[in-house]
């Protein structure tokens, strides 16, 4: 589903992506030269079906944000497509938008970010903070604005009379809910979920991830939910895609890649997720050396200097992205020879 340009019933995906790449130009010198280019995204190619979340997985550093915020033009891609299904526009290259249809398209792609302390302006309240979409598109002011603010307050459980109160004045759960509330304000179609839950105690996960699926299913939202702990990411995806190092190197669905996993870097990965019940023996996974520098990465696969099953093609030829199973693309040459242990087999 990850990867397909249909979401298997036939429809069209609301977002697909394409090719995306993103390369920041290295500088020196007194002329400041370009030297080189980090390639942060390298690419990248996904879709999201309508009211369906997409998991984006991997280390940090892996590109995962930045993908996410090419997607959005929050930064300006290097090359690729990223065509956006908009109710009101149709299909949209966001890469080649102009920008009053970015501003337009931006009413119906939001965005949660992840920390709730640094999002949220201290000097405002959460009127300002929640009714500013609102104001800077025209949509509310005065009795109708309040009305609206109230209304996303209480949807996402906070009480309509703390809209004059400023966010210092709320714990790290109830800020998240307050970034939730700002980003629903226009009734988006998509929302691009950037670690939304990693800056909050494990309780409160739980909470702001019930209310995500909630609001899904209420909104019938789109999530392109970017994550790196791989049991959360299991919890709220119908598909997951994994990065490394700014490419995608395995998609599947969310029970098939953590059952069936043909990437040895996925394999490493669901090796660390945390399993509930402590008689469980964990068999971790600890990968060898550094994660490659995206400004200077190996030849061939960019995973095997940390692979222990590379060969010598893995260092000389670097693999595509290919359908193994149905719906299961993988980026490794000897995926099929590959006997590699999920989640259960790896907590047995």
């Amino acid at each position: 589903m990850a990867a397909a340009n249909s979401n298997g019933n036939g429809t069209k995906p609301i977002l697909e992506v394409r090719n995306l790449k993103k390369h920041f130009p290295i500088v020196r010198g007194f002329m400041r030269r370009v030297v080189g280019y980090v390639k942060a995204v390298d690419g990248v190619t996904f879709s999201v079906p309508e009211g369906k979340t997409l998991g984006l997985v991997g280390e940090s550093g892996c590109g995962k944000t930045t993908t996410g915020r090419s997607i959005l033009r929050a930064i300006e891609p290097t090359s690729g497509e990223v065509i956006f299904r908009d109710q009101d526009l149709g299909p949209i290259d966001v890469v080649k938008a102009d920008k009053e249809t970015v501003r337009h398209m931006r009413r119906n792609m939001q965005m949660i970010f992840q920390d709730p302390y640094s999002s949220l302006n201290p000097r405002m309240t959460l009127l300002d903070i929640v009714g500013e979409p609102l104001v800077v598109n025209k949509v509310a002011r005065g009795s109708a604005l309040e009305d609206r603010v109230a209304e996303l307050l209480r949807r996402v459980g906070l009480r309509p009379e703390y809209m004059r109160r400023y966010p210092h004045a709320f714990s790290g759960g109830q800020r998240q809910r307050i970034g939730i509330a700002r980003a629903l304000a226009l009734n988006p179609q998509l929302i691009v979920c950037d670690e939304p839950v990693s800056a909050l105690d494990v309780s409160i996960q739980a909470q702001t991830l019930n209310l995500l699926e909630d609001l899904q299913e209420e909104m019938h939202l789109s999530y392109l939910f970017v994550a790196h702990d791989l049991s959360v990411v299991e919890h709220v995806s119908d598909a997951v895609a994994v990065m490394y190092v700014g490419k995608l190197v395995e998609t599947a669905e969310t029970e098939e890649l953590y059952m069936n996993p043909l990437m040895p870097y996925t394999e490493a990965l669901l090796s660390a997720v945390p399993r509930p019940d402590p008689r469980m023996e964990k068999n971790r996974i600890i990968l060898e050396g550094e994660v490659a520098d995206p400004a200077n990465p190996p030849s061939g696969c960019y995973f095997h200097p940390r692979c222990r099953y590379a060969q010598a093609l893995c260092s000389q030829e670097e693999p595509a992205l290919r359908e193994v199973r149905k719906d299961h693309f993988v980026a490794c040459h000897f995926a099929e020879e590959l006997s590699l242990r999920g989640v259960v087999e790896l907590t047995k």
